[in-house]
């Protein structure tokens, strides 16, 4: 390829720049041309290691260094710090590592303030609640307690339900759902595919509109939004003219604010978690959604070891089973299940998947084995917390 420059071109397709070959084939034309033709250039000779890596590289590096900077400013190519920066357009921030969240149902007697209240579940584990909270004329009122310990701390329905800071009036204390476990800091492709969503704010259809708002609140990892825009009650049994999200991750009363901001007048919210929402008049909406039921999913594989395979070939077998696992989107959207099909795509994607043959592949859920698929029901996630015990790998 014949060039007239080694600079960078911003064209209508974006940015590009020569090939690091076309570069040093550029430079080694032009000293031909001050030095002669004649002049020897093989790869042992000094002028040739000058040219390539004293004048070739830095504008190839250089080149590199340009285009990363010019891609720096979209977040469908930016990269680390840049892609953080630039996701702030659309009132978004990189998620930095969490501690586990639950939703507590708080019980006493209605006026009660509570004030920088810890509840604490049968592990020991403590969990802070809001700064104040005030028990409602209801006598319960449902809010976001965060553990004090960092990580993925697991605690099932029911566990947390000691109080640690006894209150006067504060009576009872429980969790109607499993906690949230934490997660790590969020990855570009978490980020990118999170402000993707996002857009959809402006959006001119209102359910897109909620969705990408609850996507924006802080610490939310799964969303699975319904609308039963009918007046009969749909195949979830939900009752018409409602929507209603199953989601994950995020304080529960940042969710309804979100969804009380973005959802039609009129319409109605349904699901298992109630918060109540003041709107600008001064009237109280009680603002519905879901938290994800987590259904246990294990994995047994057969397989037959060729030459080169070794153990950690197959703990890579586990986590990548495991980590498909635990990314399908709530309900299984859109096919309702977790799929036997991806799961095995999943584990022959590891490296070495040429020093193995898999000869039996079973997916089981709280139902037992799949059909191989493992349904899950709408507000339901699917999750596997250890790849070595979650999946069995049995070597013929």
């Amino acid at each position: 390829m014949t060039i007239t420059s080694v600079a960078p071109v911003i064209s209508a397709t974006g940015i590009s720049a020569p090939a690091f070959s076309d570069v040093l084939a550029y430079v080694i034309a032009k000293y031909q041309g001050i030095y002669g033709t004649d002049i020897y250039l093989g790869n042992d000779s000094q002028d040739y290691q000058f040219l390539s890596a004293g004048i070739a590289t830095p504008i190839n590096d250089l080149n590199a260094a340009i285009i990363a900077a010019y891609n720096a400013y979209s977040p469908a190519t930016g990269q680390g710090a840049n892609l953080s920066s630039t996701v702030k357009i659309n009132g978004l921030t990189r998620n930095v590592p969490t501690n586990s969240t639950v939703d507590q149902i708080i019980g006493g007697v209605v006026g009660t303030v509570i004030t920088n209240g810890v509840t604490q579940d049968a592990n020991g584990n403590k969990w802070s609640l809001p700064e104040s909270v005030t028990i409602p004329p209801s006598g319960t009122i449902t809010v976001t307690a965060t553990c004090q310990t960092a990580g993925a701390i697991q605690a099932g329905i029911g566990t947390v339900n000691q109080i640690a800071t006894p209150t006067l009036g504060w009576q009872t204390v429980t969790n109607a759902s499993a906690a949230n476990a934490g997660a790590p800091v969020e990855t570009d492709s978490q980020l990118k595919a999170r402000q993707a969503v996002s857009t959809a704010l402006p959006s001119r259809t209102v359910l897109e509109g909620t969705v990408g708002a609850v996507w924006a609140v802080t610490g939310v990892t799964r969303v699975t939004p319904y609308e039963n825009d009918t007046s009969t009650t749909d195949a979830n049994g939900i009752p018409g003219n409602k929507i209603y999200l199953v989601v994950e991750g995020g304080d529960s009363t940042a969710i309804a604010n979100a969804i009380a901001a973005k959802k039609t007048p009129g319409t109605g919210t349904f699901g298992t978690t109630t918060i109540p929402v003041v709107d600008a008049y001064g009237i109280t909406h009680n603002i519905n959604f879901y938290r994800p039921t987590y259904d246990a999913i294990t994995c047994a594989i057969t397989l037959k070891a060729l030459a080169g395979y070794t153990s950690s070939i197959g703990a890579a077998i586990q986590a990548a089973v495991a980590a498909y696992i635990n990314a399908v989107a709530i309900g299984g959207a859109p096919g309702g299940t977790v799929e036997w099909d991806s799961a095995l795509s999943a584990a022959k994607s590891v490296a070495g998947s040429n020093t193995f043959r898999i000869t039996s592949f079973t997916l089981s859920g709280p139902g037992g084995a799949g059909t191989p698929d493992v349904p899950l029901a709408f507000n339901h996630a699917g999750q596997m917390l250890s790849a070595s015990s979650g999946v069995t790998i049995t070597v013929n």
